[in-house]
């Protein structure tokens, strides 16, 4: 693993200064006020209005790191079609990472030389509580994920990136369940919750003026407290358990090396590089999702 971020945080801290990197990896679900996977599926009727209320949700975790000391920032745009922003509308004249196909999925483009991970529009897991469009990747081939025998959802498998290049996992957005379930695996994470879930189609959500404010002020008290930040807490070597909706899927991802079959459904994935670990996961994901679809 990379401990240069570290090193670098602990450093600024020592002399009084801050030249903070951030890599913001945006979802979509978890955006104030979305409630429906037409809302957030590009060609939908209402996508364009709920594009923007994501966009400036992403600008407001932006201009709250900016205000605290951040002077770098990375976009990877991770929903869908993972085109979904402006790159001329972001803030701070942020990098914008869009396209689908990317070898590191959700993370691309995360190294050592960050300081600072964002999670900004992130949604739940729907093997737990009731949470707004729940689904761990792709909801038609995965039940359940597992990591290190605690539910994960889509921020706790990601944040195996952060681990192996160092980088603390400092905020993250979205409901209240989103927020629970990532906790364990990166203790102390600032949380805006922007909506409470009542079940998976339906939210009570902030006002999206509130929703950024929340967002503005979380992402600037995460940099102002970057010195005390650590990297996630996973224990390696790690164990991803993937439960799939049938025995086809299980079968199939047998076929990449390290993926073993636990029964019917289930399959196991260990690994002492966090990175490999993810990078294993994904190819899982990406060769079950064709003839789940």
């Amino acid at each position: 693993m990379h401990h240069a971020g570290l090193r670098k945080r602990r450093a600024a801290a020592q002399h009084g200064s801050v030249q903070v990197k951030v890599f913001l990896s945006s979802d979509m679900e978890g955006t104030a006020g979305v409630v429906d996977w037409e809302q957030c599926r590009p060609g939908g009727p209402e996508y364009g209005y709920y594009r923007e209320l994501l966009q400036q949700e992403v600008n407001a975790a932006i201009e709250g790191a900016a205000e605290a000391g951040a002077r770098e920032f990375l976009v990877n745009d991770s929903h869908s079609s993972m085109a979904n922003l402006r790159p001329d509308a972001l803030a701070h004249r942020a990098r914008y990472l869009s396209g689908r196909h990317k070898p590191m999925y959700m993370m691309q483009g995360l190294d050592a030389s960050y300081d600072a991970v964002f999670f900004v529009s992130y949604h739940g897991s729907m093997d737990g509580a009731a949470a707004t469009l729940s689904h761990t990747y792709n909801p038609r081939a995965i039940a359940e994920v597992r990591l290190n025998g605690r539910p994960a959802g889509e921020a706790a498998i990601n944040a195996l990136v952060a681990l192996g290049y160092g980088v603390p996992v400092v905020l993250i957005t979205g409901d209240e369940v989103t927020a629970e379930q990532i906790e364990p695996f990166c203790p102390g994470i600032r949380a805006a919750v922007v909506k409470t879930s009542v079940t998976r189609y339906a939210a009570d959500s902030l006002h999206p003026e509130q929703a950024r404010e929340l967002i503005r002020q979380q992402a600037g008290d995460a940099v102002r407290a970057l010195s005390a930040a650590r990297p996630p807490a996973i224990t390696l070597p790690a164990t991803l358990t993937v439960r799939f909706r049938n025995a086809d899927l299980a079968e199939l991802a047998t076929w990449i090396g390290g993926v073993v079959r636990e029964d019917g459904l289930t399959v196991s994935i260990t690994g002492e590089d966090p990175i490999r670990l993810y990078r294993t996961f994904v190819t899982v994901v990406l060769l079950t999702r064709g003839i789940a679809e």
